[in-house]
C-alpha cells in the first residue's frame, strides 16, 4: 500500500470498521518508500526553477529515506477535545504564563526596548507572542516533538492531497533558507506543518519578515531570541501595526446590543449606544473604529476589536489566539484581564481548579508532568487512571465533582 492510500485510509468513513482501521495501521512497504523517494528525486526539477542548487537539494534530502508518519498522523486526525474559548484562554493566560512572561521582560529588557524602538511594537505583546507560540522556547527544547522541516514538507506534499500545494510551496522557500545560509540542516526543525523557531514562522512567512536583529550575520529565529522576537515585531509592522494603541476593549452589551454584531462604528458612537467598559472608565480615542465581536455569541462578552486585534489575525487568523494575544499582553503591561464571566457548564472548572487537578493527581501518585494547568492528554490519562482505581465514571473529564473526589 503506498502512502496515498494509508493516508486516504486514515481519512476515509471505512476506517472505522477494525478491519479498516488494521489495515491503514499495517506497516508501509517497501515500495512506498521507493515511491517517496521518487517523488524528492523528481521534486528537484520543480526546486531548480525557484533557483535551488543540486546541492543545497542534495543536502537538505541526505538521508531522507521514508516519510514521517507521525506529520501525517498530525495531519490527519483532528484533536481529541475541542477547545472551548475559556479552555484556549486558560491554557495560554494564567499564573504561570504571566509569571515566566515579567521574567522573560526582565531578562531581554534591552532587547525588547531595541526592538520596540526600531519597529513599533510594544514588549508585552511580543511577549505575549512568544509565550503562545512556544511557551517563551521551552517547546523547542523538546525535540522528541520536533520535525525536520524538509522531510515534514516534502511528506505533506507527496502524501497530503489537502496540503499538497501548501507543503510544495513551503518546501521551495525552507531550502531557500538553507541555501542562503541562515541555518544548518542540523537546526531546521519546526512543528508537523513547518512552523519554525521561537516565533513558529512557516518558512514564507520567514521569507518575507525575518530580521537579523543581533546583526550576527544570520537571521536565526530558532537560536536567537533578538532575531526571533524582532521577526514577530516586523510581520506586525508590515501588516499596519498602530505604535501605542491597544487591540479592542471588553464592554458590555445593551439589552438591543446583538444586532450589531460585527458592525463597524467609532468607539463615541459605540457609546451612544449604550456599550459601556465593565469597569466603568469611558473608552478612550473616542474617534477610532472598532468592530463589535461577540466570540461565542449571545452568551459571550462582547468586544469591540480596533485595528491591532485584526493585524495580530495576520499571524494566525483566529479570533480565539488574537484576543488570546491581547488579554495576555495586558496582564504582561500590568493591565487588567478580562472581567465578565463566560458561560462555563455549571460543572467545568477554572484555572486556579485546573492547577489544582493536577498538583492533586501528581501528589496521589496519577500524573508527572509539569503543573501548567494545561487538561491536555496526559492529564486526561491520569483522570482515567484515578476514576478507574476509585470506582468512578472513566471518561477522562475534569469536572468539580472529580476534583473533590480528589480532595478526599
Amino acid at each position: 500500500m503506498n502512502l496515498v492510500t494509508y493516508f486516504e485510509c486514515l481519512t476515509s468513513k471505512a476506517s472505522i470498521t477494525s478491519m479498516a482501521v488494521f489495515l491503514c495501521f499495517m506497516p508501509l512497504n517497501a515500495n512506498a518508500d521507493a515511491d517517496f523517494q521518487k517523488w524528492i528525486n523528481d521534486f528537484y526539477s520543480t526546486a531548480a526553477k525557484s533557483g535551488i542548487e543540486r546541492s543545497t537539494y542534495d543536502n537538505a534530502f541526505k538521508g531522507i529515506t521514508t516519510p514521517d508518519a507521525d506529520v501525517l498522523r498530525k495531519a490527519s486526525f483532528q484533536p481529541e477535545f475541542t477547545s472551548k474559548i475559556w479552555d484556549y484562554l486558560d491554557a495560554r493566560v494564567n499564573s504561570l504564563s504571566i509569571n515566566n512572561g515579567l521574567k522573560m521582560a526582565k531578562k531581554h529588557a534591552e532587547t525588547l526596548a531595541a526592538i520596540e524602538a526600531k519597529l513599533g511594537v510594544d514588549s508585552a505583546t511580543l511577549l505575549s507572542i512568544w509565550s503562545v507560540e512556544s511557551n517563551y522556547g521551552a517547546a523547542l527544547e523538546r525535540t522528541s516533538r520536533l520535525h525536520y522541516v524538509p522531510r515534514s514538507l516534502a511528506t505533506l506534499a507527496y502524501a497530503d492531497k489537502r496540503r499538497q500545494k501548501f507543503g510544495r510551496t513551503q518546501l521551495v522557500a525552507a531550502l531557500k533558507i538553507l541555501q542562503s545560509g541562515d541555518i544548518t540542516t542540523a537546526d531546521l526543525m519546526g512543528s508537523w506543518a513547518g512552523a519554525m523557531g521561537h516565533t513558529q514562522f512557516i518558512p514564507t512567512s520567514y521569507q518575507a519578515y525575518a530580521i537579523d536583529m543581533d546583526k550576527d550575520g544570520a537571521r536565526d529565529i530558532w537560536n536567537s531570541v533578538p532575531d526571533a522576537l524582532a521577526t514577530a515585531a516586523n510581520l506586525l509592522k508590515e501588516n499596519g501595526w498602530r505604535s501605542g494603541e491597544t487591540w479592542g476593549y471588553e464592554a458590555k452589551l445593551p439589552a438591543n446590543g446583538l444586532q450589531y454584531e460585527d458592525q463597524t462604528k467609532t468607539l463615541a458612537e459605540w457609546e451612544k449606544l449604550g456599550f459601556i467598559r465593565p469597569e466603568g472608565k469611558s473608552f478612550p480615542r473616542p474617534e477610532k473604529s472598532a468592530v463589535l465581536n461577540m466570540m461565542t455569541g449571545s452568551d459571550s462578552p462582547a468586544f469591540l476589536m480596533t485595528r491591532n486585534f485584526f493585524v495580530i489575525k495576520r499571524y494566525n487568523n483566529s479570533d480565539f489566539y488574537a484576543l488570546t494575544v491581547g488579554v495576555l499582553a495586558d496582564r504582561l503591561a500590568g493591565r487588567e484581564g478580562l472581567i465578565q464571566p463566560w458561560a462555563r457548564p455549571a460543572d467545568s472548572l477554572t484555572i486556579e481548579e485546573k492547577f489544582e487537578l493536577q498538583q492533586r493527581l501528581s501528589e496521589k501518585g496519577y500524573y508527572d508532568s509539569e503543573i501548567d494547568g494545561i487538561l491536555g492528554r496526559g492529564s486526561r490519562q491520569a483522570i482515567r487512571a484515578f476514576q478507574t482505581d476509585n470506582d468512578l465514571t472513566i471518561d477522562g473529564q475534569p469536572t468539580k465533582e472529580l476534583l473533590e473526589a480528589l480532595r478526599e
